[in-house]
């Protein structure tokens, strides 16, 4: 069964980040394996925080739609090209196949076998042809190499019931020829002659040493069986290479990362029912059939920082949700089964797994430690949000003493890193904390953007005010807003697009640039007053 994933929203702040880190740390010592994963390139002030502590980004994940390699496929061992047909006969009816792939020496896929292929291959024009190792004519007719040479034949099979004189009068015999004969020494001393391929003598007979010692001289291979002719004369075109009969056009494969959605229309629309899987090399993984995706494996997932649809992964309907742990106003993320979903009214989500460490009677290592107080740090802003609470105080000093540092520094140089601003973009600057909220049926999107220069965002005001207009458009949303926390003077400026809702919402004639004294939660002051404004302004 795969690890599980742990990841924060989509805008990866440190919070975010840290205590994905934290949350997969913690399951993983529990024995749980688990794995931190980002949705998108983490903030500046969170990457400042991971080479800080010296830990290592987590995996950028692009969705967790079920894939075609989260299905619990069949794994038939695949056959080589040079196995030959009776084999892949055998082991598809031990092992109950209707569909065998063919892999090369390098595990690459070049074709299925099916019992149909096998049967046609009996009753084909060019069944007289044989085009297999020695060994294979050894190994399926049970036979005993009295004279050893080249280790293929390739060539034309002749079982012999002319009299001597009719074969040499036909000139039957060429040096490809491969021949099965019986107890007929003379027949067997003109195969020599003609220096065949191969000669295949039924019933057990073995020639006179002399004999044997000329078709070593001659460079040709003498096999004995002790299957009678028409045994032999059955089984011989058997071993040939399965690679002769294998289905290599129109073939219908999927990759293991191909979308189980995306895979399942094409299984619709095709006669198939089984279908090769092949990893990303092209290397062959195993068989999907109908059945396999009926039920399908999800990817297990736990989600941190965040419980709401538009805030998490694509695809996140097709997931397994096992936990939620958050800090946020419960959003819309439902599950057909009972999960823990934590949830507590604290300034930061790595304070909550500061609880559930000690809980668990474990203490994080100090990297682990440091990351966690650095979650808690940004997201109260040094203990100064509205939001911040006994607990957030607690975790801090607990952590404090695990790492051992000047946090005051740390927390001024790590805002300095999180708030700088240069060569940044309006897009990156208003998407690096974006988050959309469904409130009331309104699809409200709100930017936080926190730093220490007011002037630097002044300059590039008409740009700002131009983009969230067209935000706003571009994703049908009723209301955008763009709040600009100031650290420093602990307030925020509020800039939104253009029109009359805004100033019905919040109840008062607003004003672009506005400054909101006091004003840096979004979760606590700034979502809450939106959202009870909405419903006043719907119930006038």
């Amino acid at each position: 069964m795969n690890d599980l994933l742990v990841f924060g929203h989509r805008n990866p702040d440190t919070d975010t980040v840290t205590s994905a880190i934290a949350m997969a740390d913690l399951k993983t010592r529990q024995g749980f394996p688990a794995k931190a994963a980002i949705l998108d390139e983490i903030s500046a002030e969170a990457k400042y925080v991971l080479d800080f502590f010296g830990v290592s980004i987590p995996q950028l994940l692009e969705n967790v739609k079920i894939q075609m390699k989260d299905l619990n496929y069949d794994r038939p061992q695949a056959l080589k090209r040079t196995n030959s047909i009776y084999d892949a006969y055998v082991y598809m009816g031990e092992g109950k196949l209707r569909t065998l792939p063919i892999t090369d020496d390098k595990c690459q896929l070049l074709g299925i076998v099916t019992m149909k292929d096998i049967a046609m291959s009996l009753i084909q024009k060019n069944q007289r042809f044989l085009k297999t190792s020695v060994d294979n004519v050894l190994k399926n007719m049970e036979g005993v190499l009295l004279s050893k040479a080249a280790a293929t034949v390739d060539g034309e099979v002749l079982v012999v019931s002319f009299h001597m004189d009719t074969i040499e009068e036909m000139d039957l015999f060429q040096k490809d020829s491969i021949v099965i004969v019986g107890d007929r020494l003379d027949i067997y001393k003109h195969a020599i002659e003609q220096k065949v391929q191969l000669v295949i003598l039924t019933g057990g007979k073995h020639p006179d040493p002399a004999f044997l010692e000329a078709a070593e001289d001659s460079g040709i291979n003498v096999i004995a069986t002790d299957l009678d002719t028409y045994e032999a004369t059955k089984m011989v075109f058997l071993t040939n290479y399965v690679e002769n009969i294998i289905v290599r056009d129109n073939l219908l494969f999927f990759g293991e990362d191909d979308y189980l959605t995306d895979c399942r229309e094409i299984m619709k629309e095709t006669d198939h029912s089984k279908f090769p899987l092949l990893n990303r090399n092209g290397e062959y993984l195993g068989i999907i059939g109908r059945s396999h995706v009926i039920s399908p494996q999800r990817k297990r997932v736990i989600l941190v920082d965040h419980n709401e649809y538009s805030q998490s992964a694509e695809g996140i309907e097709e997931a397994e949700i096992l936990e939620v742990i958050d800090h946020h106003r419960i959003g819309d993320i439902s599950t057909s089964l009972p999960i823990v979903f934590r949830n507590m009214p604290v300034g930061s989500t790595n304070t909550i797994l500061y609880y559930m460490y000690k809980e668990a009677g474990m203490e994080p290592k100090p990297s682990i430690a440091g990351l966690m107080l650095a979650g808690i740090i940004s997201d109260t802003l040094f203990l100064k949000s509205p939001t911040t609470t006994e607990q957030d105080i607690e975790a801090l000093e607990a952590l404090h003493l695990l790492v051992m540092m000047d946090i005051d520094k740390f927390a001024m140089e790590m805002f300095k890193k999180g708030t700088d601003l240069s060569n940044k973009s309006v897009e990156e600057i208003f998407f690096a904390d974006y988050k959309e909220f469904l409130l009331e049926g309104w699809k409200v999107g709100i930017s936080q953007v926190f730093t220490l220069d007011m002037d630097s965002i002044q300059k590039s005001i008409d740009e700002f005010l131009t983009y969230i207009d067209n935000v706003n458009e571009s994703r049908h949303q009723s209301l955008t807003l763009c709040i600009i926390t100031d650290i420093l003077k602990q307030g925020s400026y509020i800039f939104y697009n253009e029109g009359k809702l805004v100033d019905g919402v919040f109840g008062q004639k607003m004003s672009q640039g506005m400054f909101m004294e006091g004003w840096v939660s979004r979760k606590k002051q700034i979502v809450p007053t939106i959202h009870e404004g909405i419903k006043k302004y719907l119930n006038k």
